[in-house]
């Protein structure tokens, strides 16, 4: 089971075991990852899922959609690296993927 990394604007780390599948907004609240409450469930209709993905895993990733990137619009401190966690399904090749979550969702 791939393994994704969480990271807190304080620091704070958690490895969380991510079923194939599974986004990784799924993994971090299914685990109880503070900064991902996705309160639309993974609808793609908020952006409270929003996360930085370390560069290095952009390329694995698949690229934002129109939808995506109008819900980012809604997040505060959107970087290059923004994403919508439940944008991006966990594969294996997403094994020790690093995602650091925004000061502002805590």
């Amino acid at each position: 089971m791939p393994k994704i990394r969480y990271i807190e604007p304080n620091g704070m780390e958690r490895d969380v075991d991510v079923p194939v599948g599974w986004s990784v907004m799924e993994g971090a609240v299914k685990n109880l990852v503070p900064g991902i409450d996705a309160d639309c469930g993974g609808a793609c209709a908020c952006a409270t899922c929003h996360v930085y993905v370390e560069p290095e895993w952009l390329d694995k990733i698949p690229p934002k959609q129109d939808m995506e990137e109008t819900m980012l619009d809604f997040a505060q401190d959107v970087k290059p690296n923004s994403r919508l966690s439940c944008q991006i399904q966990v594969t294996a090749e997403l094994d020790g993927m690093v995602i650091r979550t925004p000061k502002e969702q805590h």
